[in-house]
């Protein structure tokens, strides 16, 4: 095995560790999903076309990935055909597939087979889209929410630099009286908005309040709002993308991670 202790490996260490810690198991998830993982294939690519080598075994068919391409030629002794995907388009490779997901098996301390379902899981976790609403703030307050998903957002926006200028989050009373959290983007650009929305989802997700409620909001840089949020406000800044910058990645109960095994 090898010597390298990767943050999958950490990630799987703590839920080995504590296997009924919910948290540990979401953090887990959240490392697969974002982590580039190395998808063994059963022929090189031909085009679009990625054809992951299927082994089958007793618990069912199974696809393998390495989260680095060492642990892969440890594996196969040798050179050996890979694409190297986000684990979130390899879940959603395999959703509904009945296919499980073989991790750095018999080369790392995080090897380890992961069920068909606990694919479909992590995959309807990140599918989810945000619900479109309309509703009328009357004033912003300061936030009340768990540190737990302030550092969920600060990671995942953290990654979406250069999508918006920066987000602020706030306690928001709406016309009516209902009363909830805002996050508003200032100066998203065009298109970004799905991935933005989709970045808040998974902080939520993954910082198992997905059943919490979060309005996002997008907002031109010189509105009124964007002031007044500002003044009681948590304020998080986007990084500037490094250039060159290349594209970014196509970004059950999903409270409750599956056990790992």
């Amino acid at each position: 095995m090898s010597d390298v202790v990767t943050l999958l490996d950490a990630a799987h260490a703590a839920v080995s560790a504590d296997p009924e810690n919910e948290a540990l198991r979401l953090r887990f998830y959240e490392r697969l999903a974002d982590g580039e993982m190395i998808l063994l294939l059963e022929r090189e690519v031909a085009g679009a076309k990625v054809e992951p080598r299927i082994f089958d075994i007793e618990g069912g068919p199974v696809v393998l990935v390495f989260d680095r391409e060492d642990r892969l030629a440890a594996f196969t002794g040798g050179i050996a055909p890979y694409a190297a995907l986000p684990g979130r388009v390899i879940a959603g490779m395999l959703k509904g597939q009945g296919i499980g997901l073989g991790v750095n098996l018999g080369v790392a301390p995080s090897s380890m087979l992961l069920p068909a379902e606990a694919m479909d899981w992590l995959a309807m976790a990140l599918d989810g889209g945000p619900e479109t609403a309309e509703a009328v703030p009357e004033r912003f307050v300061k936030p009340s929410v768990p540190e737990v998903l302030v550092t969920g957002l600060d990671a995942k926006l953290a990654k979406a630099g250069g999508l918006a200028e920066a987000a602020v989050l706030a306690g928001v009373v709406y016309q009516g009286g209902r009363r909830g959290h805002m996050l508003a983007f200032v100066g998203a650009l065009p298109g970004a908005e799905a991935a933005l929305a989709g970045a808040v989802r998974e902080a939520l997700v993954f910082s198992g309040l997905e059943a919490g409620e979060l309005d996002v909001a997008f907002l031109d840089t010189g509105a009124a709002a964007v002031a007044a949020m500002g003044r009681v406000g948590l304020r998080f800044d986007l990084p500037m993308p490094e250039a060159p910058s290349g594209p970014g990645s196509p970004g059950m109960d999903p409270a409750r991670p599956p056990k790992l095994r």
